[in-house]
């Protein structure tokens, strides 16, 4: 069946918009954190993979950080073990940590990983242990203990933070014409894994492989002022106002700060878009408007 006019016009102009961000982006990495809704809902999961093929195939490098905290969750649940969080943080004993690396290494990230190669793209999986990409040290967290007006220092466990990244297998996979996918976990000097947050891995793997682009995909519109409108076109000046001034606070606050952190630290711009969009990822890319909030340098 052939396309009416007003069909056929409407796709030459989404062409046409395209063309020049096609042309900017080409030869360029763009570093993903996919999580949220866009990671459960077949529609959406579906959609991001094909995103992330077509990136490929125009020329774009793109490179995947996933999470998967809701699926541990379930499993840990399944298994009788009750998930406890300190300031937004899973408790992760041995046991925990040995469901972690099970669900985020391997059924999360083979599913993203199959996503892709069927919609015609070439992924290949990764945890932090592979090439010795992501080497951790554990998570120290304070809390405030008001009987004695002062702070506590809590072990929450093989929860850690990223102290250096060893790009070179990522490097050989882009080059190589490979998507790669990246499970949040880290190794110790010790060999002990820690489970990371995935903002912050998309966020450090960002600065160091100097991507084009931090894409961060939430189930939120994106940054929001005090009155509820969307906010865009930021500079990080700009941002870290708001942060001053408890625009930006809560569970937003340590998202905005990873993908400001990227964008001082070489990125030329960090996008918070929402993920609940089909297609967030192209839209955000390849169009006038976007879909989300764009952080950039200045």
């Amino acid at each position: 069946m052939s396309l009416t006019p007003e069909a056929a016009r409407n796709v030459a102009h989404v062409l046409t918009m395209a063309l020049p961000y096609i042309q900017r982006f080409r030869g360029k990495t763009i570093v993903i954190k996919y999580g949220g809704n866009a990671m459960t809902e077949e529609v959406l999961k579906n959609g991001f993979a094909r995103d992330v093929v077509l990136m490929k195939l125009v020329g774009i490098n793109p490179v995947v950080v996933h999470g998967g905290g809701p699926q541990i969750g379930s499993l840990l649940k399944k298994l009788g073990k009750e998930s406890e969080f300190v300031q937004g943080m899973r408790v992760t004993d041995r046991e925990t940590m040995d469901v972690v690396e099970m669900v985020l290494g391997g059924l999360v990230n083979k599913e993203i990983v199959n996503l892709i190669n069927r919609q015609g793209g070439s992924a290949v999986g990764l945890t932090g242990k592979d090439g010795d990409l992501i080497r951790a040290r554990r998570m120290l967290v304070k809390r405030a203990d008001l009987s004695l007006k002062a702070s506590e220092i809590i072990d929450i466990g093989h929860v850690g933070e990223v102290e250096s990244i060893d790009a070179s297998v990522v490097d050989m996979l882009v080059g190589g014409n490979f998507i790669p996918v990246i499970a949040p976990i880290g190794v110790g000097r010790d060999g002990i894994s820690y489970n990371i947050n995935a903002d912050l891995v998309a966020g450090r793997m960002a600065e160091v492989l100097q991507a084009e682009k931090l894409i961060l995909l939430t189930n939120t519109p994106g940054l929001l002022d005090k009155a509820g409108r969307l906010l865009t076109g930021m500079t990080a000046e700009q941002v870290d106002a708001l942060i001053d001034d408890g625009t930006i606070h809560g569970g937003m606050l340590p998202k905005i700060t990873c993908a400001l952190d990227a964008v001082k630290g070489g990125v030329h711009s960090s996008h918070i878009i929402d993920g609940r969009v089909e297609h967030a990822v192209l839209l955000e890319l390849f169009t006038d408007e976007g879909v989300g909030t764009l952080i950039r340098r200045r």
